[in-house]
Protein backbone atom coordinates (compact mmCIF):
# COMPACT_ATOMS: atom_id res chain seq x y z
CA UNK A 1 0.00 0.00 0.00
CA UNK A 2 1.53 3.48 -1.32
CA UNK A 3 0.69 6.34 1.30
CA UNK A 4 -2.61 8.32 -0.29
CA UNK A 5 -4.52 10.89 1.99
CA UNK A 6 -6.32 9.12 4.91
CA UNK A 7 -8.81 10.30 7.07
CA UNK A 8 -8.77 7.54 9.65
CA UNK A 9 -8.06 8.57 13.74
CA UNK A 10 -7.66 5.69 16.16
CA UNK A 11 -8.75 6.11 19.44
CA UNK A 12 -5.71 6.55 22.14
CA UNK A 13 -5.85 3.51 23.97
CA UNK A 14 -5.37 1.98 20.62
CA UNK A 15 -2.90 4.87 19.19
CA UNK A 16 -0.44 3.66 22.57
CA UNK A 17 -0.38 0.26 21.38
CA UNK A 18 0.15 1.10 17.73
CA UNK A 19 2.89 3.85 18.92
CA UNK A 20 4.16 1.20 21.17
CA UNK A 21 4.33 -1.43 17.87
CA UNK A 22 6.29 1.24 16.06
CA UNK A 23 8.84 2.00 18.66
CA UNK A 24 9.59 -2.28 18.58
CA UNK A 25 9.80 -2.20 14.43
CA UNK A 26 11.66 1.08 14.34
CA UNK A 27 14.80 -0.97 15.05
CA UNK A 28 14.33 -3.37 12.15
CA UNK A 29 16.26 -1.93 9.04
CA UNK A 30 19.03 -0.58 10.38
CA UNK A 31 21.00 -2.58 7.98
CA UNK A 32 19.32 -1.63 4.96
CA UNK A 33 21.65 -1.07 2.11
CA UNK A 34 21.42 1.45 0.16
CA UNK A 35 18.82 1.18 -3.50
CA UNK A 36 21.21 2.78 -5.50
CA UNK A 37 21.49 -0.55 -7.65
CA UNK A 38 17.64 -0.86 -7.60
CA UNK A 39 17.39 1.27 -10.69
CA UNK A 40 17.40 0.36 -14.49
CA UNK A 41 16.65 -2.44 -16.85
CA UNK A 42 18.33 -5.06 -14.04
CA UNK A 43 17.45 -4.14 -10.70
CA UNK A 44 19.37 -6.28 -7.49
CA UNK A 45 16.66 -8.18 -6.02
CA UNK A 46 17.88 -9.44 -2.61
CA UNK A 47 16.23 -12.35 -0.40
CA UNK A 48 12.55 -11.97 0.56
CA UNK A 49 11.86 -11.12 4.12
CA UNK A 50 8.28 -11.75 5.35
CA UNK A 51 6.70 -10.08 8.40
CA UNK A 52 3.69 -9.98 10.62
CA UNK A 53 3.78 -6.33 11.05
CA UNK A 54 6.10 -4.87 8.72
CA UNK A 55 8.74 -2.12 9.82
CA UNK A 56 7.13 1.50 9.41
CA UNK A 57 8.55 4.80 9.01
CA UNK A 58 6.71 7.72 8.17
CA UNK A 59 7.66 11.63 7.53
CA UNK A 60 6.18 14.28 9.89
CA UNK A 61 4.20 16.26 7.65
CA UNK A 62 5.40 20.00 8.46
CA UNK A 63 4.43 21.75 5.38
CA UNK A 64 6.41 24.39 4.08
CA UNK A 65 7.17 27.24 6.59
CA UNK A 66 9.25 30.83 6.10
CA UNK A 67 9.50 30.79 1.99
CA UNK A 68 11.20 27.27 2.21
CA UNK A 69 10.42 25.61 -1.32
CA UNK A 70 12.03 22.52 -3.04
CA UNK A 71 15.57 22.57 -4.32
CA UNK A 72 16.16 21.97 -7.97
CA UNK A 73 19.52 21.02 -9.89
CA UNK A 74 21.79 22.99 -11.64
CA UNK A 75 20.16 25.26 -15.17
CA UNK A 76 16.60 25.39 -13.31
CA UNK A 77 14.68 27.61 -10.81
CA UNK A 78 11.79 26.83 -9.31
CA UNK A 79 8.55 29.18 -7.65
CA UNK A 80 5.07 28.25 -6.55
CA UNK A 81 2.99 28.67 -8.79
CA UNK A 82 -0.24 27.99 -6.97
CA UNK A 83 -0.49 28.08 -2.65
CA UNK A 84 -3.34 27.42 -0.51
CA UNK A 85 -4.86 24.24 -2.19
CA UNK A 86 -6.56 21.45 -0.57
CA UNK A 87 -4.30 18.12 -1.86
CA UNK A 88 -3.58 18.98 -4.99
CA UNK A 89 -3.11 15.28 -6.77
CA UNK A 90 -2.81 16.24 -9.89
CA UNK A 91 -2.22 19.06 -12.72
CA UNK A 92 -3.79 19.09 -16.33
CA UNK A 93 -2.90 21.92 -18.91
CA UNK A 94 -5.52 23.45 -21.19
CA UNK A 95 -5.00 24.26 -24.70
CA UNK A 96 -5.16 28.02 -23.94
CA UNK A 97 -2.54 27.61 -20.73
CA UNK A 98 -5.00 27.42 -17.93
CA UNK A 99 -4.21 24.77 -15.59
CA UNK A 100 -6.54 22.66 -13.96
CA UNK A 101 -5.36 21.29 -10.22
CA UNK A 102 -7.12 18.02 -9.30
CA UNK A 103 -8.03 18.60 -5.75
CA UNK A 104 -8.44 14.86 -4.13
CA UNK A 105 -8.92 12.95 -0.98
CA UNK A 106 -9.60 9.20 -0.46
CA UNK A 107 -12.58 8.00 -0.32
CA UNK A 108 -14.60 6.55 2.68
CA UNK A 109 -12.47 3.51 3.74
CA UNK A 110 -14.28 0.41 4.45
CA UNK A 111 -14.49 -0.85 8.23
CA UNK A 112 -11.01 -2.39 9.30
CA UNK A 113 -10.78 -5.97 10.43
CA UNK A 114 -7.31 -6.65 11.16
CA UNK A 115 -4.77 -5.29 13.57
CA UNK A 116 -2.36 -4.62 10.57
CA UNK A 117 -4.69 -2.97 8.52
CA UNK A 118 -5.44 -0.84 11.49
CA UNK A 119 -2.06 0.49 11.94
CA UNK A 120 -1.50 0.84 8.67
CA UNK A 121 -4.36 3.13 8.52
CA UNK A 122 -3.03 5.27 11.46
CA UNK A 123 0.11 5.55 9.70
CA UNK A 124 -1.39 6.74 6.72
CA UNK A 125 -2.93 9.08 8.53
CA UNK A 126 0.32 10.67 10.18
CA UNK A 127 1.97 11.11 6.34
CA UNK A 128 -1.05 13.69 5.14
CA UNK A 129 -0.92 17.41 5.29
CA UNK A 130 -2.51 18.57 8.52
CA UNK A 131 -6.23 20.84 8.35
CA UNK A 132 -9.63 19.90 6.92
CA UNK A 133 -10.03 17.96 3.93
CA UNK A 134 -13.66 20.10 3.63
CA UNK A 135 -12.75 22.23 0.17
CA UNK A 136 -10.84 19.30 -1.56
CA UNK A 137 -12.70 16.78 -4.12
CA UNK A 138 -12.72 19.49 -6.70
CA UNK A 139 -10.76 20.95 -9.81
CA UNK A 140 -9.57 24.58 -9.39
CA UNK A 141 -8.61 26.58 -12.49
CA UNK A 142 -5.17 28.68 -12.30
CA UNK A 143 -4.46 30.94 -14.61
CA UNK A 144 -1.65 33.05 -15.37
CA UNK A 145 -2.68 35.51 -17.46
CA UNK A 146 0.21 37.66 -17.23
CA UNK A 147 2.88 35.02 -17.85
CA UNK A 148 5.35 35.84 -14.69
CA UNK A 149 4.83 31.91 -13.69
CA UNK A 150 2.55 32.44 -11.03
CA UNK A 151 -1.45 32.06 -11.25
CA UNK A 152 -3.63 35.70 -10.41
CA UNK A 153 -6.85 33.73 -10.77
CA UNK A 154 -7.91 30.60 -9.27
CA UNK A 155 -11.59 29.79 -9.38
CA UNK A 156 -13.81 26.30 -8.62
CA UNK A 157 -14.06 24.27 -11.89
CA UNK A 158 -15.71 21.69 -10.88
CA UNK A 159 -16.90 20.32 -7.81
CA UNK A 160 -18.49 17.77 -5.80
CA UNK A 161 -16.26 14.99 -7.34
CA UNK A 162 -15.40 11.72 -5.92
CA UNK A 163 -12.13 11.49 -5.20
CA UNK A 164 -10.88 12.29 -9.18
CA UNK A 165 -7.53 11.78 -10.37
CA UNK A 166 -7.58 11.90 -14.33
CA UNK A 167 -8.35 14.35 -16.79
CA UNK A 168 -8.41 14.15 -20.51
CA UNK A 169 -9.88 16.97 -22.76
CA UNK A 170 -10.87 15.91 -26.37
CA UNK A 171 -11.72 18.40 -28.46
CA UNK A 172 -14.66 20.42 -26.59
CA UNK A 173 -15.18 16.98 -24.31
CA UNK A 174 -13.60 17.08 -21.06
CA UNK A 175 -13.05 13.61 -19.13
CA UNK A 176 -12.86 13.26 -15.52
CA UNK A 177 -11.96 9.89 -13.66
CA UNK A 178 -13.15 9.88 -10.40
CA UNK A 179 -12.57 7.16 -8.28
CA UNK A 180 -15.47 4.73 -9.26
CA UNK A 181 -16.50 6.18 -12.63
CA UNK A 182 -15.62 8.18 -15.78
CA UNK A 183 -17.51 11.48 -15.99
CA UNK A 184 -17.57 14.16 -19.48
CA UNK A 185 -18.37 17.50 -19.40
CA UNK A 186 -19.07 20.00 -22.42
CA UNK A 187 -15.66 22.44 -22.53
CA UNK A 188 -15.40 26.21 -23.69
CA UNK A 189 -11.95 27.45 -24.28
CA UNK A 190 -11.73 29.85 -21.89
CA UNK A 191 -14.60 29.68 -19.15
CA UNK A 192 -13.52 29.36 -15.41
CA UNK A 193 -16.04 26.89 -14.22
CA UNK A 194 -18.34 24.47 -15.99
CA UNK A 195 -22.14 24.35 -14.76
CA UNK A 196 -22.90 21.66 -16.12
CA UNK A 197 -23.62 18.32 -14.11
CA UNK A 198 -22.04 16.00 -17.01
CA UNK A 199 -22.81 12.33 -17.95
CA UNK A 200 -20.86 9.24 -16.81
CA UNK A 201 -18.97 7.32 -19.58
CA UNK A 202 -18.79 4.49 -18.01
CA UNK A 203 -18.25 2.64 -14.39
CA UNK A 204 -15.06 1.80 -12.66
CA UNK A 205 -13.77 -0.42 -9.96
CA UNK A 206 -14.70 1.85 -6.82
CA UNK A 207 -15.65 0.49 -3.39
CA UNK A 208 -16.47 -0.70 -0.98
CA UNK A 209 -12.60 -1.38 -0.26
CA UNK A 210 -11.45 0.79 -2.84
CA UNK A 211 -7.47 -0.15 -2.07
CA UNK A 212 -5.77 2.06 -4.48
CA UNK A 213 -7.83 4.91 -5.42
CA UNK A 214 -6.22 6.77 -7.88
CA UNK A 215 -7.03 6.74 -11.73
CA UNK A 216 -4.77 8.26 -13.95
CA UNK A 217 -5.96 8.98 -17.61
CA UNK A 218 -5.24 9.47 -20.50
CA UNK A 219 -6.30 10.18 -24.06
CA UNK A 220 -5.16 7.84 -26.98
CA UNK A 221 -3.43 10.41 -30.15
CA UNK A 222 -6.63 10.36 -32.30
CA UNK A 223 -9.04 11.29 -29.58
CA UNK A 224 -10.88 7.68 -29.99
CA UNK A 225 -10.02 6.24 -27.08
CA UNK A 226 -9.45 6.45 -23.76
CA UNK A 227 -6.57 4.38 -21.13
CA UNK A 228 -7.28 4.46 -17.41
CA UNK A 229 -4.91 3.12 -14.42
CA UNK A 230 -6.76 0.85 -11.95
CA UNK A 231 -4.87 -0.19 -8.66
CA UNK A 232 -5.20 -3.54 -6.98
CA UNK A 233 -7.70 -3.66 -3.71
CA UNK A 234 -4.65 -5.25 -1.79
CA UNK A 235 -1.24 -5.30 -1.60
CA UNK A 236 -1.03 -9.33 -2.54
CA UNK A 237 -4.69 -10.34 -2.59
CA UNK A 238 -5.62 -10.46 1.12
CA UNK A 239 -9.06 -8.91 0.54
CA UNK A 240 -9.95 -12.43 -1.86
CA UNK A 241 -9.20 -12.42 -5.33
CA UNK A 242 -12.58 -11.63 -6.09
CA UNK A 243 -11.96 -8.04 -4.82
CA UNK A 244 -9.33 -7.68 -7.31
CA UNK A 245 -12.33 -8.33 -10.52
CA UNK A 246 -10.98 -6.13 -13.10
CA UNK A 247 -8.24 -4.11 -11.10
CA UNK A 248 -4.47 -4.40 -11.40
CA UNK A 249 -4.95 -3.04 -14.85
CA UNK A 250 -5.10 -0.81 -17.58
CA UNK A 251 -8.62 -0.16 -19.25
CA UNK A 252 -9.07 0.91 -22.82
CA UNK A 253 -12.48 2.75 -23.01
CA UNK A 254 -14.02 3.39 -26.48
CA UNK A 255 -14.66 7.11 -26.06
CA UNK A 256 -18.14 6.99 -27.83
CA UNK A 257 -19.81 4.36 -26.44
CA UNK A 258 -17.84 3.70 -23.20
CA UNK A 259 -17.44 -0.22 -23.83
CA UNK A 260 -14.57 -0.74 -22.40
CA UNK A 261 -11.74 -4.12 -22.38
CA UNK A 262 -8.59 -4.93 -20.24
CA UNK A 263 -5.66 -3.64 -22.16
CA UNK A 264 -2.71 -5.10 -20.09
CA UNK A 265 -2.73 -6.23 -16.17
CA UNK A 266 -0.28 -7.63 -13.44
CA UNK A 267 0.03 -3.81 -13.15
CA UNK A 268 -0.34 -3.06 -9.05
CA UNK A 269 -0.98 0.07 -9.10
CA UNK A 270 -0.14 2.05 -12.47
CA UNK A 271 0.04 5.84 -12.76
CA UNK A 272 1.36 8.66 -14.97
CA UNK A 273 -0.50 6.71 -18.48
CA UNK A 274 2.38 8.85 -20.96
CA UNK A 275 2.73 8.71 -24.61
CA UNK A 276 6.30 8.41 -24.91
CA UNK A 277 6.75 11.18 -28.09
CA UNK A 278 8.97 8.73 -30.34
CA UNK A 279 7.86 5.66 -30.49
CA UNK A 280 4.31 6.71 -29.74
CA UNK A 281 4.24 3.87 -27.09
CA UNK A 282 2.19 3.80 -23.94
CA UNK A 283 3.97 4.57 -20.90
CA UNK A 284 3.02 3.83 -17.20
CA UNK A 285 4.93 3.91 -13.68
CA UNK A 286 3.85 1.18 -11.26
CA UNK A 287 3.68 1.08 -7.40
CA UNK A 288 4.87 -2.42 -6.79
CA UNK A 289 3.92 -4.53 -3.32
CA UNK A 290 5.40 -4.42 0.08
CA UNK A 291 6.12 -6.53 3.20
CA UNK A 292 8.92 -8.34 1.45
CA UNK A 293 11.52 -6.20 2.63
CA UNK A 294 13.19 -2.44 2.66
CA UNK A 295 15.00 -3.37 -0.95
CA UNK A 296 11.81 -5.26 -2.38
CA UNK A 297 9.89 -4.51 -4.55
CA UNK A 298 11.02 -2.04 -7.01
CA UNK A 299 8.57 0.09 -8.43
CA UNK A 300 9.34 0.67 -12.09
CA UNK A 301 8.83 2.67 -15.04
CA UNK A 302 7.57 0.45 -18.37
CA UNK A 303 6.34 0.35 -21.81
CA UNK A 304 2.94 -0.95 -21.27
CA UNK A 305 2.16 -4.06 -24.37
CA UNK A 306 -1.53 -4.83 -25.36
CA UNK A 307 -2.45 -7.82 -23.91
CA UNK A 308 0.93 -7.81 -21.37
CA UNK A 309 0.86 -9.39 -18.30
CA UNK A 310 3.32 -8.35 -15.75
CA UNK A 311 3.42 -10.04 -12.66
CA UNK A 312 1.02 -8.89 -10.05
CA UNK A 313 0.01 -10.40 -7.64
CA UNK A 314 1.86 -14.30 -8.45
CA UNK A 315 5.33 -12.83 -9.60
CA UNK A 316 7.18 -9.59 -9.92
CA UNK A 317 9.97 -8.72 -12.00
CA UNK A 318 9.62 -11.30 -14.49
CA UNK A 319 9.36 -14.81 -13.07
CA UNK A 320 10.58 -14.03 -9.34
CA UNK A 321 7.43 -15.76 -7.56
CA UNK A 322 5.22 -14.08 -4.26
CA UNK A 323 4.95 -17.32 -2.59
CA UNK A 324 2.07 -15.02 -0.32
CA UNK A 325 -0.26 -15.77 -3.14
CA UNK A 326 -2.39 -18.84 -2.98
CA UNK A 327 -3.38 -20.65 -5.45
CA UNK A 328 -0.06 -20.36 -7.51
CA UNK A 329 -0.69 -19.73 -11.17
CA UNK A 330 2.19 -21.06 -12.90
CA UNK A 331 0.91 -20.58 -16.49
CA UNK A 332 0.18 -16.83 -15.85
CA UNK A 333 4.08 -16.48 -14.12
CA UNK A 334 5.63 -17.94 -17.42
CA UNK A 335 4.13 -14.93 -19.43
CA UNK A 336 5.06 -12.12 -17.06
CA UNK A 337 6.60 -9.72 -18.47
CA UNK A 338 9.46 -7.86 -16.80
CA UNK A 339 9.29 -4.10 -16.62
CA UNK A 340 11.53 -1.76 -18.76
CA UNK A 341 13.39 0.41 -15.91
CA UNK A 342 13.22 -0.09 -12.09
CA UNK A 343 12.89 3.12 -9.90
CA UNK A 344 14.08 1.48 -6.36
CA UNK A 345 11.79 0.28 -3.77
CA UNK A 346 8.62 2.40 -2.33
CA UNK A 347 9.43 5.46 -4.04
CA UNK A 348 5.79 5.20 -4.44
CA UNK A 349 5.85 6.98 -8.57
CA UNK A 350 2.80 8.56 -8.75
CA UNK A 351 3.12 11.00 -11.32
CA UNK A 352 5.05 11.01 -15.03
CA UNK A 353 5.32 13.19 -18.24
CA UNK A 354 7.68 13.26 -21.16
CA UNK A 355 8.97 16.32 -22.14
CA UNK A 356 8.51 17.58 -25.48
CA UNK A 357 8.92 21.14 -24.61
CA UNK A 358 12.11 23.41 -25.92
CA UNK A 359 12.34 26.46 -22.67
CA UNK A 360 13.88 23.64 -20.25
CA UNK A 361 17.74 23.04 -20.93
CA UNK A 362 18.31 20.91 -23.99
CA UNK A 363 19.67 17.52 -21.59
CA UNK A 364 15.46 17.40 -20.71
CA UNK A 365 14.17 16.73 -24.28
CA UNK A 366 12.60 13.63 -25.05
CA UNK A 367 12.99 11.58 -21.63
CA UNK A 368 10.80 11.82 -18.41
CA UNK A 369 10.32 13.71 -15.40
CA UNK A 370 8.74 11.24 -12.66
CA UNK A 371 7.07 12.09 -9.53
CA UNK A 372 7.85 10.13 -6.36
CA UNK A 373 5.73 10.73 -3.68
CA UNK A 374 7.83 8.54 -1.04
CA UNK A 375 8.59 5.30 0.77
CA UNK A 376 6.52 4.41 4.70
CA UNK A 377 8.38 0.77 4.88
CA UNK A 378 12.01 1.75 4.83
CA UNK A 379 13.83 2.89 7.78
CA UNK A 380 15.95 5.10 5.23
CA UNK A 381 13.78 7.11 3.23
CA UNK A 382 13.35 6.60 -0.35
CA UNK A 383 11.82 8.95 -3.08
CA UNK A 384 10.31 11.75 -2.25
CA UNK A 385 11.50 13.63 -4.84
CA UNK A 386 11.23 14.33 -8.87
CA UNK A 387 13.80 12.91 -11.13
CA UNK A 388 14.49 12.46 -14.84
CA UNK A 389 15.31 9.60 -17.25
CA UNK A 390 17.10 9.85 -20.26
CA UNK A 391 15.19 8.55 -23.13
CA UNK A 392 17.48 7.49 -26.28
CA UNK A 393 15.29 5.67 -29.61
CA UNK A 394 12.66 5.42 -27.08
CA UNK A 395 13.91 3.53 -24.22
CA UNK A 396 15.44 4.68 -21.17
CA UNK A 397 19.13 5.36 -20.70
CA UNK A 398 21.81 5.62 -17.82
CA UNK A 399 20.57 6.60 -13.83
CA UNK A 400 17.88 8.87 -12.92
CA UNK A 401 18.69 11.87 -12.06
CA UNK A 402 17.24 14.13 -9.19
CA UNK A 403 16.09 17.21 -10.58
CA UNK A 404 13.63 18.47 -7.41
CA UNK A 405 14.58 17.79 -3.94
CA UNK A 406 14.47 19.11 -0.69
CA UNK A 407 10.66 17.53 -0.11
CA UNK A 408 11.97 16.47 3.24
CA UNK A 409 13.89 18.77 5.63
CA UNK A 410 17.46 17.91 7.46
CA UNK A 411 15.26 16.03 10.26
CA UNK A 412 13.42 13.90 7.85
CA UNK A 413 10.07 16.21 8.55
CA UNK A 414 8.57 15.96 5.08
CA UNK A 415 7.72 19.94 4.03
CA UNK A 416 5.61 18.40 0.88
CA UNK A 417 5.09 15.06 -1.49
CA UNK A 418 5.00 15.37 -5.22
CA UNK A 419 2.19 13.29 -6.95
CA UNK A 420 1.06 14.43 -10.26
CA UNK A 421 3.11 16.47 -12.80
CA UNK A 422 2.61 18.44 -16.08
CA UNK A 423 4.12 20.86 -18.71
CA UNK A 424 2.87 24.03 -18.96
CA UNK A 425 2.21 25.92 -21.90
CA UNK A 426 5.68 27.32 -22.35
CA UNK A 427 6.91 24.56 -21.28
CA UNK A 428 7.26 24.82 -17.47
CA UNK A 429 7.39 21.35 -15.09
CA UNK A 430 4.51 21.73 -12.54
CA UNK A 431 4.29 19.46 -10.11
CA UNK A 432 1.12 18.74 -7.65
CA UNK A 433 2.44 18.58 -4.17
CA UNK A 434 -0.27 16.80 -1.72
CA UNK A 435 1.18 17.62 0.77
CA UNK A 436 2.79 21.25 0.83
CA UNK A 437 -0.86 21.92 -0.85
CA UNK A 438 1.28 24.32 -3.52
CA UNK A 439 1.86 23.51 -7.59
CA UNK A 440 5.47 24.19 -8.57
CA UNK A 441 6.75 25.72 -11.48
CA UNK A 442 10.43 24.54 -12.56
CA UNK A 443 11.62 26.94 -15.17
CA UNK A 444 14.35 27.03 -16.47
CA UNK A 445 17.22 29.56 -15.19
CA UNK A 446 18.75 30.98 -17.83
CA UNK A 447 16.12 33.50 -20.25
Amino acid sequence: MKIGVGKLTAPSPVAALICGTILILSGCGQNEEDPKDQVGPNPTLPAQTQYLIPPMHVAKVIGWQNGDKPKVAEGLQIKAFATGLKHPRSVYVLPNGDVLAVESVAPPAASIKRPKDLIMGWIESMATSAGSNEGSNRITLLRDADGDGVAETKSVFLDHLASPFGVALVGSDLYVAETDKIMRYPYKTGETSIPDPGTKLTDLPGGPIDHHWTKSLVASPDGTLLYVGVGSNSNITENGIQAEMDRASIWEVDRATGRHRIFADGLRNPNGLSWEPQTHALWAVVNERDELGPNLVPDYMTSVKEGGFYGWPYSYFGKNIDPRVMPQRPDLVAKAIVPDYALSSHVAPLGMVFYTGTSLPEAYRGGAFVGEHGSWNRHQFNGYKVVFVTFADGRPKGLPQDVVTGFLNGDNEARGRPVGLAVDKPGALLIADDVGNTVWRVSSAAP
